[in-house]
């Protein structure tokens, strides 16, 4: 079987609170966009075998403590699957924001969960896949959603982004999610949740992601980045989680010098 892990982007990131168990309580909204990784997953016919993973793409000689192998893992605990033959293949970039990690895991478990029949509800996958990593749930819905707490609650929301256009940029530039969170200082007055508004006049003012502050701090090329995507007329930019993608919303076909690392579409996944 074969499937296609997809990217996210956050618009606006807000950090509420640190909890007593070190992560942060969040305020977010999630989109998902067409950058895809490839999975796919055989059944392998000999049970003495182990399972076996392998990588291509960008940068999969760098893959370490994969969340794939750990969503099988995950799985083989509570029920009888036998060994597979996994292979990945890597476009999403790694210290991006992006989501491609997280995005893996959970299309593990749907596979998962379509090739041995588990039976699993959504309610279920999402347990599972909230002990893989906090950005993971939100790929059980993968359509435009608010993300709250600590990535545990997710509301879909009814708004179609078909007549925009969106461009990623990926520098050469790997962003640590750990160190980012660690230099980050919360502040004293965070404010309310954040709210989007149809109205995409607002977004700049808005949707604010706190980590920018940090990441452009140790990242300066990722500001200008920025503000070069407002120089060519974006609605809307910003850097995606903790980093280092950058992109724009535009409501005309913007006129993009090219580069490295660039994606460039009309509309979202779930438009």
């Amino acid at each position: 079987m074969i499937c296609y892990p997809n990217a996210k982007i956050n618009l606006g990131l807000k950090i509420l609170s640190k909890r007593k168990d070190h992560f942060h309580n969040i305020d977010s909204f999630f989109l998902p966009i067409p950058i895809f990784d490839i999975l796919e997953v055989n059944l392998v016919p000999d049970n003495t075998v182990e399972t076996q993973i392998t990588y291509s793409g960008l940068n999969a000689n760098q893959i370490t403590n994969d969340l794939v192998i750990r969503a099988y893992n995950l799985l083989k605990k509570d029920f009888l699957i036998g060994p597979v033959k996994i292979h990945l293949h890597k476009n999403i970039p790694f210290g991006a924001g992006m989501g491609g990690g997280s995005s893996d895991a959970t299309f593990m478990l749907i596979l998962l969960n379509k090739l041995f029949d588990l039976k699993l509800n959504q309610s279920q996958l999402l347990d599972y896949s909230m002990t893989l990593g906090s950005d993971c749930p939100f790929f059980i819905f993968n359509c435009f959603s608010k993300v709250s707490s600590i990535g545990d609650v997710i509301k879909p929301i009814s708004f179609s982004f078909k007549d925009y256009y969106i461009v990623v940029f990926k520098p050469q530039i790997h962003c640590s999610t750990k160190e980012v969170f660690e230099k980050y200082t919360l502040q004293a007055d965070i404010g309310g949740q954040l709210d989007f508004n149809p109205n995409h006049v607002v977004w700049k003012r808005d949707l604010i992601n706190d980590l920018e502050q940090v990441t452009f701090s140790i990242y300066p090329e990722l500001k200008k980045i920025k503000s070069y995507l407002y120089s060519e007329g974006a609605l809307y930019a910003s850097m995606t989680g903790s980093g280092s993608a950058i992109y724009g919303i535009f409501d005309h076909e913007p006129r993009i010098h090219a580069r490295s690392n660039c994606w460039f579409w009309k509309g979202s996944l779930s438009s």
